[in-house]
């Protein structure tokens, strides 16, 4: 436990040498990064993956403004300096990447390198997201639904372990319609985000039934910590606005599952083509992961682990 910012984060950690802090996603918890602790060790770094807060062991703070893009960057700041360094590199997953690329944006003193899976980098858009994606959708879609105050808290809570099973199949590679956008929408939001999501019979390789276990001790205290970070998306825009038209210019990696949902939001795909010309510092053309959804480091541990190995020891020097 590490005491940051006012509150205490949850660490697991492994080996030594230039720090390396690995950051999850939802709905998630240190445990999704537990393919890249020995690896990235083997390769000669100091491996640190914290639960964020309002994950797992963590604090969870009670009040909604506590989770916004600004409390999440300085967390991963405050951890580093609480380990001893000055500089790290930071990887991302999910929500974890624009919280790994607003701190290279943000502190490009601090990050020697940054590497994002699934969500590319941030470039801030002309209208707040949720007025966006309310608009685009009419309300069906997910971070809209996520926004009602205890109603997807208390969807996800009623069966923790099916609610992740769910979640978890539905975005992966192996699910029917992977990488299709209808994915990340809520035909009914009265039904319920899980209504259509599909239950598997069989576990995919990847997911067994003992990190289901950890996953479901991991939400013990509930999803509304997680769910908060959803619910300043709009205030997220608001508080960026300075970095309008900024760009990370830290050593960057990015890379994605050609069946994740992610990549078919619209735009985003066009925005993937674009990295190399907006990224000044991108070390390589954005990779590609056939055959994988949106759980990267999971689903394609060995890819992904070679692929950091390379740019973390070519940056290291």
């Amino acid at each position: 436990m590490i005491d940051v910012n006012g509150i205490r984060l949850h660490i697991a950690e492994e080996g030594e040498g230039p720090l390396v802090v690995l950051l999850h996603g939802f709905p998630e918890s240190w445990h999704s990064w537990r393919h890249q602790f020995a690896p990235l060790a083997a390769a000669g770094f100091h491996v640190v993956a914290p639960d964020q807060r309002g994950y797992g062991r963590s604090d969870h703070p009670e009040d909604v403004d506590a989770y916004s893009i600004l409390h999440l960057v300085g967390d991963v700041i405050g951890l580093i300096q609480a380990l001893g360094e000055k500089q790290a590199f930071v990887v991302g997953h999910d929500w974890g990447a624009p919280v790994a690329w607003h701190t290279a944006l943000l502190r490009p003193d601090v990050v020697r390198g940054v590497a994002g899976l699934s969500v590319p980098p941030p470039f801030r858009g002309e209208h707040p997201p949720l007025k966006a994606m309310q608009e685009r959708f009419g309300g069906r879609f997910y971070w809209n639904y996520f926004n009602q105050p205890g109603v997807a808290d208390a969807e996800f809570a009623k069966d923790t372990r099916t609610a992740l099973r769910k979640l978890f199949y539905s975005a992966s590679g192996d699910a029917p319609g992977a990488g299709h956008p209808d994915q990340a929408l809520v035909s009914d939001p009265a039904r319920g985000w899980l209504a259509d999501a599909i239950d598997p019979e069989v576990l995919p390789d990847w997911l067994t039934e003992q990190d289901l276990d950890e996953l479901t001790e991991n939400y013990a205290k509930g999803f509304t910590g997680a769910l908060n970070w959803y619910r300043n998306l709009d205030r997220n825009w608001e508080l960026t606005a300075a970095w309008q038209g900024a760009v990370v210019s830290s050593p960057a990696l990015y890379m994605y599952g050609d069946r994740d949902l992610v990549p078919a939001f619209p735009g985003a795909r066009e925005l993937i083509a674009k990295l190399p010309e907006l990224m000044p510092n991108l070390r390589r053309e954005p990779i590609e992961l056939p055959g994988c959804g949106h759980w990267t480091q999971q689903e394609r541990p060995e890819e992904v682990n070679a692929a950091l190995v390379e740019f973390l020891t070519e940056l290291r020097g």
